[in-house]
């Protein structure tokens, strides 16, 4: 609640003031046009006129600058208390159990699980470190590995592995493929950054059960398809752009469900442009759940 508070008050203000200040401007501007029509100051007033309208555009590109900015300060805090959170809950828990296992006598079981549980907790720190860093250094990553031609289902069928070994679930429960063989000309790095991501996500945000469908097409003109299905809530339709600006979360902190910074789809968005590339989201037509689809410059594998 307070988050909101302070959202809607950041905003307030300016539009306020802006409001204000664009009402007063179309009113001096009819005054203007009124007092040197009846005059008959037809230079005047075509001067003053385009002043007036000159003025009137350049507040209102103010007022967008303005909010535009506020937004992203917004996502910016938003980002910060997630990062803030994602940091101190897996330190949090391994604080706890050292201190179990430091102070308690525990059975061979019980020390493999808190074992279990701190590898975990470890894991998530390290993944958001690497996001962190990932996003720190778009620009170069692969550059110190030169392009080639990637075959594109054994790819994907690795970041298959990794994405679901992440959740602790068999590859073969949840990951469906229907790939034409295809290959694309790149960085390996940066294709594997790609589609871990990709396919992280939708084990993340499918169902209790996730189910992930990857197909590969490939088109005319030397382009290859790539589509991932999830079987999740989806993506509401005014959130599908904002979903890969850098800092986006679509819910409020305090009421998140699922652990991250919203850097994912940033990278992946940032990395498929780079690879001269397209990327979008819709509804599945089949069910319920998401397809992010990829568009690169590829051919088939000859």
């Amino acid at each position: 609640m307070s988050a909101y508070i302070r959202k809607r008050r950041t905003l307030r203000l300016p539009i306020t003031l802006s409001v204000i200040l664009m009402t007063l401007n179309v009113v001096l501007m009819v005054c203007w046009i009124v007092l040197l029509a009846q005059d008959y100051k037809l230079s005047a007033l075509t001067i003053g006129t385009i002043a007036f309208a000159l003025s009137l555009f350049g507040l209102s590109f103010y007022v967008f600058l303005t909010i535009k900015e506020v937004r992203l300060n917004q996502r910016q805090a938003n980002f910060v208390d997630s990062v803030t959170h994602e940091l101190k809950s897996p330190i949090a828990s391994l604080r706890l159990y050292l201190e179990t296992l430091q102070l308690r006598s525990v059975d061979d079981r019980q020390r493999e699980e808190f074992y279990g549980v701190m590898e975990g907790e470890l894991q998530r720190l390290d993944d958001l470190i690497n996001h962190l860093l990932e996003v720190g250094r778009l620009d170069a990553i692969g550059q110190e590995t030169e392009s080639e031609d990637i075959p594109l289902e054994p790819l994907l069928r690795r970041c298959a592995q990794t994405a679901a070994a992440h959740y602790k679930l068999d590859e073969q429960d949840v990951f469906r493929f229907d790939v034409e063989s295809a290959v694309i000309h790149a960085r390996p790095v940066v294709l594997e950054m790609i589609f871990r991501n990709l396919l992280d996500n939708a084990i993340k945000y499918g169902g209790d059960d996730p189910e992930v469908d990857v197909h590969v097409r490939i088109r005319d003109r030397g382009r290859v398809i790539i589509r991932v299905f999830d079987n999740g809530d989806g993506v509401p339709s005014q959130m599908r752009k904002k979903i890969f600006g850098i800092f986006y979360r679509g819910e409020n902190e305090l009421e998140r469900t699922k652990k991250g910074t919203g850097l994912g789809l940033y990278i992946v968005r940032t990395l498929v442009h780079f690879l001269k590339g397209k990327i979008s989201v819709s509804d599945r037509v089949d069910q319920p759940g998401s397809v992010f689809e990829v568009d690169l410059p590829g051919r088939t594998e000859t």
